[in-house]
């Protein structure tokens, strides 16, 4: 039999290691993206208020429908409890909806007056669950808005009827 040198693999050491390095690499970039994208679709991230630059510099909306006023940063917002003429509206209403409250005053004659907007483009925090006994007296809302529309609210509910609609 003739003499053959022995036969020399190129890294068979460490071609184990290497496969394992690449495989966390990439299952570390991957975890990575994943959770850029969880931040970033967050209802948290809706919350957070930009910096001024970013507002400045921010792109104009595309034009496919009404504009959206912009969003109040959190730092100002305070919890408004608001009670809405109709129950069944409230129902349809879950946190992080947005709403726009109306107020509709009466006048004496049981004839609906002017309708004024009250607070645009308001977060619902919360939707209590409903009393057992059924009135007619509406449904509590809890709103998340800045304090002087709080205020506003809390004056309107006293004297008119709220109603809601979404953005």
């Amino acid at each position: 039999m003739p003499f053959f040198p022995p036969l020399r693999v190129r890294g068979g050491k460490n071609a184990l290691r290497r496969v394992m390095r690449k495989r966390r690499r990439a299952l570390a970039a991957g975890l990575a993206v994943t959770a850029a994208a969880l931040a970033v679709s967050s209802p948290q991230a809706a919350e957070r208020p930009r910096p001024a630059e970013a507002m400045a510099t921010a792109p104009a909306p595309r034009e496919r429908g009404p504009a959206r006023p912009a969003p109040v940063a959190t730092a100002e917002l305070v919890s408004a409890p608001v009670r809405i003429a109709d129950a069944e509206t409230v129902r349809l209403l879950r946190p992080g909806d947005r709403v726009d409250v109306i107020a509709s005053v009466n006048s004496p004659s049981g004839a609906a007056g002017e309708a004024r907007v009250v607070a645009t483009n308001a977060r619902v925090k919360g939707v209590p669950a409903p009393r057992q006994a059924a009135s007619d007296t509406g449904a509590l809302v809890i709103l998340a808005v800045p304090r002087e529309t709080a205020r506003a609210l809390a004056g309107a509910g006293t004297t008119s009827r709220l109603a809601v609609t979404l953005c």
